[in-house]
């Protein structure tokens, strides 16, 4: 089975700094013996703010890009020591060029298919240092950018791993989460506002990014990354939001 994880920024950097246990606690989830995993990581930008001392999120782009850059290799870093005697790991950091151009579209699959042929776990995130884009949002936080990687390599699963425990609908005074969602509609996406202050997404890019998936034939779940159990369980229906495949995958 092949799932791509993606694991936002609350998890990987929460207050902007890396917070190694919980990507551990992540990783040790994994059955690597059985499933190809891909990681579509967020944190570049809170882990570099964190190495750089600042304490806001900057305001002004090319700050983000140095901050993106000083923190992505401190996040790699991290990845290939908690991979280290399990599996070799990759970076690949990629810009919605990349998913527009059939050309580049063909190459970023090529090199993804080698990879995971050889037994690699592609790390992926946007190339914050360099295509501008993306730091205003093109991805909303690499959700969109799971969604299309998911398609782009014909995954089992897509999961998105956030803080919340899933999809929640007002109910009175107490929401209630949506365990399934056959279909992602405007009226469920008004219900969603803003995002952390660290990251770039919110729970309306998640819905979004479930929509892209599942119309491509991916199962995708979006669940609490905090969780113990948060993969296989996401995987095995017990916890999270739901989105079935609307359609076989091509």
């Amino acid at each position: 089975m092949r799932l791509v994880v993606k694991v936002g920024t609350s998890l990987i950097a929460p207050g902007g700094r890396i917070n190694t246990a919980q990507m551990r606690a992540l990783v040790d989830q994994f059955d690597l013996s059985r499933n190809e995993y891909l990681i579509v990581t967020s944190g570049a930008i809170a882990s570099g703010m964190s190495n750089l001392g600042l304490g806001e999120r900057p305001q002004t782009v090319p700050l983000m890009q140095a901050c993106a850059a000083v923190g992505q290799s401190a996040l790699m870093h991290t990845y290939e020591q908690l991979f280290f005697g399990k599996k070799v790991v990759a970076q690949l950091l990629v810009s919605s060029d990349d998913f527009t151009s059939p050309v580049r579209y063909k190459n970023l699959q090529n090199a993804l298919h080698e990879l995971l042929k050889l037994g690699v776990v592609p790390v992926v995130n946007e190339n914050d240092s360099i295509s501008v884009r993306e730091l205003v949002g093109a991805f909303g936080d690499n959700d969109e950018l799971s969604a299309l990687l998911a398609t782009a390599v014909k995954a089992d699963w897509l999961l998105l791993l956030t803080d919340v425990d899933g999809f929640y609908m007002p109910n009175g005074t107490r929401p209630r989460i949506l365990r399934t969602v056959r279909k992602v509609t405007p009226k469920m996406e008004e219900l969603c506002n803003g995002h952390g202050t660290l990251g770039t997404g919110g729970m309306r890019s998640k819905l979004r990014a479930a929509r892209v998936a599942s119309e491509a034939g991916v199962h995708v779940a979006i669940v609490n990354g905090n969780h113990a159990h948060a993969i296989p369980w996401a995987v095995e229906g017990k916890i999270g939001t739901y989105f079935p495949p609307r359609r076989r995958k091509s």
